[in-house]
Formats: C-alpha cells, structure tokens, sequence
C-alpha cells in the first residue's frame, strides 16, 4: 500500500454516516434533556406546581430531582444506542463488547437455574 494514499470514497461516506448518527443521537438526548430541565423545570414551573404529589409541588420536584434522573437516564440510553451505532457501522469495540455479552450470558444462564 502506498504511504500516504488516504481513505477511499467509501470510507469517507461510512465515516460521515457514523459522525451523522452519533450527532443526531446527542442532538436528541439534549432535545429530551432540554425540555425537561428548562421547559417543565422552569417555564412551567407555575402551573406544575398546582399539581402535589407526595407533599411536594411537581414544579419543586423537576426542577430538584427530575432533571437529574432525566440526565442519568439519558446517559444510559446514550451508552447503548452508542454502542448499537458502533456495531451498525463496525466500529466497536470487541474487547469489552465480548466481555458484556459473556457477562450477559452468564445472568441469563444463572436465572434460567434458578427459576
């Protein structure tokens, strides 16, 4: 192979392909995560806080808690639809890929015993 001869045609389409996914992906997450902390935890604040739940305002409780479990949530979606995308455009990572299917495997097999 020729010393610098770049990437062909088709790896640069599946290299933008890959970029435009995992941005659109981001884009979403922070679309969701947006509208929960800032719309419902702020600008609705007042109306939602008419509705108690528990003893506590529901404005009170997205703007304290809300938000947060949204965000861990989001980062969980984000690591799997990641690694979906990672797969889809072969470029995963086998090590621990092999290592989550093992241990995936292993529950599974573990709770078929038990039950």
């Amino acid at each position: 192979m020729a010393q610098g001869s770049g990437p062909t045609p088709q790896q640069e389409s599946r290299s933008r392909a890959y970029w435009r996914a995992n941005v659109r992906l981001q884009f979403s997450l922070l679309a969701v995560w947006a509208v929960v902390g800032y719309v419902l935890a702020i600008f609705l604040a007042e109306p939602l806080n008419e509705i108690v739940i528990g003893g506590f305002p529901l404005g009170f409780w997205f703007a304290q808690q809300g938000s947060i479990v949204v965000f861990v949530a989001l980062i969980f979606i984000y690591a799997r639809r990641m690694d979906r995308i990672d797969e889809e455009f072969d470029v995963h990572e086998e090590g621990l890929g092999s290592a989550r299917k093992r241990v995936a495997r292993g529950s599974r097999s573990s709770g078929g015993e038990s039950a």
